[in-house]
């Protein structure tokens, strides 16, 4: 199984972005920049950030700049007020761990740190900014800003001191609260900003904070995480990279201003005004979805011990350049997917299958190329294939992704065709063969495919084809979309194992005869009527062989004649051929059908002839 998380493994030529944005952030030179990742959900945003970063770190030169990151989730912080305090809480301890043991600055660390207390306390309100904005302890939080030093305790009743205390204070003057001072929030600010500039200055290094799941957190939320990073924004030796949906940043605005009537274009310019350099996740795709798919295959393979690692390093190493130079005409065929197998069969059954999925995958509105979503997709299929196993199900993956691409991406048809499946006709659904046939030859769909809808004609066209095979066990294995109910398979083991010699039989033989006596009246019965749905999609009407098990079946157990001219009676007439008739004259209980057939007025005359001589016999 693949997992979901961020990854700086690069399967999607991200790479060319990430080097793109940790350039821009070098070549910012100390000045301060913010670069913006919009992309939705699943489009591999975080990802991109994670490169980012790891881009960063060998740029790093100790003796001039050196890149120190933090990286805030505001998703795990989804309480309101715990998302406003919570960036300058890991911006501070950041700065303070770096600061180290270095007298001087590791101070001017923790009287930064302190300060960021007092700012995340005035955000609170209510007993934290009484108590910051008249120096004197009120309530419960009041007294904890006194205890943990952010208040000048000479204010307030149990505020005493002694007097080492007091000049000590007077020497360690932080700028917090002070008795007597004017206090002012936006100085308060100001002087925040200026105290983290230089001491970044000093340390010299580069605060760079990644900012990611934005687009998860409620809009309250998301809005006070952009409204915190104001705090920090601009602010020399600093970059800001943060990752979220354009949409849903702009939703989230509205809601924020909800009753002021505000535009579109308002929404926009509220998250412009945050952001220096926009940049948008690539799309994918379909060059850029085959060489994903292809890779995550081939990586399971590797994995599985079925794929050498050096071979899947150079598959990897290859395709990654393809997909740069795919710009000179240089796709990602079918062809140079099946190079990476090396011969193996294996392996170029899974290419075949990364081939076919792509476009499917890309242009299809329910994924529309989305890696998260196309990993989802592979996971199901896998998970199914390992089910399939403990249950005596023999399916190939083809098969299994082709049924699960429908029902993720047509699953009105897919569930149309599930309620055709019965026992009776062992899972074989005609109108899907005769869709499959229909769509090879260009030829127009008929209920329930809808001839207008392109995804339906690709899909049809893509291998396996699922029309002459048993579906049960493929929806057996989809009951996690939904239920199905086939009604009782009456057919013995017995039964079965005839069934399949009718539809394989090319002549008569004392074999067959001997299997269908074996089985008995009622199983011959019904393995005749199931393998003569089988056999439907290979009948041409003109060969001996195409209605052999009728004859050898009625030989035996006479009473199925009447079952077995009911089939023939479903024949095309204009598509019978004269190499039918001379078995089916020997058989008595076929002269009615014979009848009927020289009276057709379709019927070839050929034919008619070949029937007349056993006529002209009876009078």
């Amino acid at each position: 199984m693949w997992h979901d998380n961020e990854t700086t493994v690069d399967y999607l030529n991200f790479g060319i972005v990430a080097d793109a944005c940790a350039k821009l952030l070098q070549q910012a030179r100390g000045e301060p920049i913010s670069v913006g990742i919009s992309g939705g959900w699943g489009a591999g945003k975080s990802s991109l950030v994670r490169m980012v970063g790891q881009r960063l770190e060998g740029l790093n030169k100790p003796d001039e700049n050196s890149y120190v990151f933090v990286t805030f989730n505001p998703w795990l912080y989804q309480d309101f007020d715990s998302a406003r305090s919570a960036l300058l809480q890991l911006v501070g301890d950041k700065v303070l761990q770096e600061a180290g043991e270095r007298e001087g600055l590791r101070d001017k660390a923790i009287k930064l740190l302190k300060r960021i207390n007092v700012l995340r306390l005035v955000q609170l309100g209510g007993e934290a900014a009484a108590t910051y904005f008249t120096g004197v302890p009120v309530g419960m939080i009041g007294r904890a800003m006194k205890k943990f030093g952010l208040l000048d305790s000479d204010n307030g009743d149990d505020g005493k001191k002694d007097e080492k205390d007091k000049k000590e204070a007077d020497k360690n003057d932080d700028g917090l609260l002070k008795k007597a001072e004017p206090l002012s929030l936006p100085n308060e600010i100001h002087e925040f900003r200026v105290a983290l500039e230089a001491l970044l200055e000093e340390l010299k290094i580069t605060l760079v904070v990644f900012v990611d799941d934005l687009d998860r957190c409620l809009p309250k939320t998301a809005i006070s995480t952009l409204e915190s990073i104001r705090l920090l924004l601009f602010i020399k030796r600093s970059a800001f990279v943060i990752a979220a949906d354009n949409d849903f940043i702009k939703g989230a605005v509205r809601i924020h201003f909800a009753g002021t009537e505000i535009k579109d274009e308002v929404a926009t310019n509220y998250f412009d005004k945050l952001i220096q350099v926009p940049l948008h996740v690539p799309r994918l795709g379909v060059n850029e979805a085959k060489a994903y798919i292809a890779l995550l295959l081939l990586q399971r393979a590797c994995q599985d011990g079925a794929f050498a690692e050096d071979k899947f390093a150079d598959a990897q190493a290859s395709t990654s350049k393809r997909l740069r130079d795919a710009w000179r005409g240089d796709s990602v065929t079918l062809e140079f997917l099946e190079g990476h197998a090396a011969g193996d069969e294996d392996i170029i059954e899974l290419m075949r299958l990364a081939d076919g999925l792509a476009p499917l995958l890309t242009r299809s509105v329910a994924v529309d190329g989305n890696p998260r979503l196309m990993k989802r997709f592979l996971n199901t299929v896998f998970l199914r294939s390992s089910l399939a196993e403990p249950q005596g199900i023999e399916l190939n993956l083809q098969a299994l992704a082709k049924w699960h691409l429908l029902e993720r991406c047509a699953p009105t048809l897919a569930s149309a065709l599930a309620n055709l499946v019965t026992s009776e006709q062992d899972g074989r659904v005609d109108k899907l063969r005769l869709a499959e046939e229909a769509s090879a030859d260009g030829k127009p769909l008929e209920e329930p495919f809808s001839t207008s809808d392109p995804f339906v004609f690709q899909w049809l066209g893509l291998a396996p084809p699922l029309g002459e095979i048993d579906l049960r066990p493929l929806l057996h294995l989809s009951r996690d979309t939904a239920t199905r109910d086939f009604g009782v398979d009456d057919l013995t083991t017995a039964g079965r194992e005839l069934r399949d010699a009718l539809v394989e039989a090319k002549t008569r033989g004392q074999q067959l005869t001997a299997a269908i006596t074996a089985v008995g009246e009622v199983q011959a019965g019904l393995a005749m009527g199931r393998a003569w749905v089988l056999k439907a999609s290979k009948r041409t009407w003109k060969k001996a062989e195409d209605v052999l098990m009728l004859i050898e079946t009625c030989k035996v157990f006479q009473q199925h004649s009447v079952k077995a001219k009911e089939l023939l009676l479903t024949a095309p007439v204009a598509q019978i051929g004269a190499g039918i008739i001379p078995e089916l004259q020997a058989q008595p209980w076929a002269k009615d059908v014979l009848d009927k057939w020289s009276a057709d007025g379709g019927l070839d005359p050929k034919v008619k002839r070949a029937i007349e001589p056993m006529d002209k016999g009876k009078n």
